[in-house]
């Protein structure tokens, strides 16, 4: 499947609208990353897709069809959607929440989940990490948690393309990196995704095309390493940043962002450590004695982070 937005005009007012000229697309297999500052129009454009928000001009397509003319069923079955918040009103549990994705699946005679569906929860709760939570009420559990769920329930649907906003808002550091460890296994697996973030790392970890937002300018689009320059997230942010590009042990090659802060000038001196032993006191690290013992290999450091010009 693909979905094009083609020359799109979004916001409140039709006269005054937060972004025109939109145009971008998402096809099986791909990633498409949203960023900008805030208050740019990046949720309000999501929200347009899934027909919560009007669109005063262009088109938006799924395979050539006018999705603004969809029915709710047929957008749940095609497309899910992850909200930036939630609200948890009642104490219903974790695996009842993940299974109200499966609600426009259910082919059951009764309405009922069948078998099938109990399993999909199932599923996707031991591949979210949350299986453990599956018995808790949902208005019980953290705001990290919390986002885990949403993502799990939207995976029950077994929709061909998420739309997530702010994925990782609020999780910790590593529920974070899971979150975006799943997003490159369903690109893997054949899933569009768009995304809204405002880490421009997430783009280069998940192979993505980025479609930026900048006030009073038109959208930028293309690949990651087309479009996260130095010029474009100065533009964008108002920050400078250098481009850093190394290789993991695994040999996959990654780029990020590095902001620059203030000059040294402007910075108190670190503080020396305390020597500790000779080695601390030359920067060496001190050799375990079994090491030496049999004789170990000296490690080789690690690769040097090295810059790299923006394109």
């Amino acid at each position: 499947m693909q979905l094009i937005v083609r020359d799109a005009a979004i916001g409140y007012d039709r006269n005054r609208p937060l972004q025109s000229n939109i145009n971008f697309s998402v096809a099986s297999g791909e990633v498409c990353c949203i960023l900008g500052p805030n208050g740019c129009g990046k949720s309000t454009l999501v929200k347009t897709i899934i027909g919560l928000g009007d669109l005063f001009e262009g088109a938006i397509t799924v395979d050539g069809s006018d999705v603004t003319k969809w029915s709710a069923a047929r957008l749940s079955d095609t497309i899910a959607y992850v909200a930036q918040r939630h609200n948890q009103p009642f104490p219903y549990l974790v695996k009842d929440i993940v299974m109200l994705g499966r609600i426009n699946k259910m082919r059951s005679a009764s309405g009922q989940p069948t078998r099938k569906d109990y399993n999909v929860v199932e599923n996707v709760l031991d591949e979210m990490g949350i299986l453990h939570l599956r018995d808790e009420p949902y208005n019980d559990i953290s705001g990290g948690e919390l986002q885990m769920v949403m993502f799990a329930r939207a995976l029950a649907q077994e929709p061909a393309m998420l739309i997530l906003d702010e994925p990782t808002a609020a999780l910790d550091y590593g529920n974070a990196v899971r979150v975006i460890e799943k997003i490159r296994q369903l690109r893997r697996s054949g899933y569009a995704v768009l995304m809204i973030t405002h880490n421009p790392d997430h783009a280069f970890m998940t192979g993505a095309n980025v479609a930026l937002f900048t006030r009073n300018k038109p959208m930028r689009f293309g690949s990651a390493y087309q479009i996260i320059t130095r010029e474009n997230i100065q533009d964008a942010y108002g920050i400078n940043v250098k481009l850093v590009e190394f290789t993991h042990d695994n040999q996959e090659v990654m780029r990020m962002c590095a902001p620059e802060f203030g000059g040294a000038e402007e910075e108190e001196p670190a503080a020396e450590p305390a020597a500790t032993s000779d080695s601390a006191a030359t920067c060496e690290p001190a050799a375990a004695p079994e090491a030496e013992a049999a004789g170990a290999p000296t490690p080789v450091p690690e690769q040097p982070i090295r810059e790299q010009e923006s394109n």
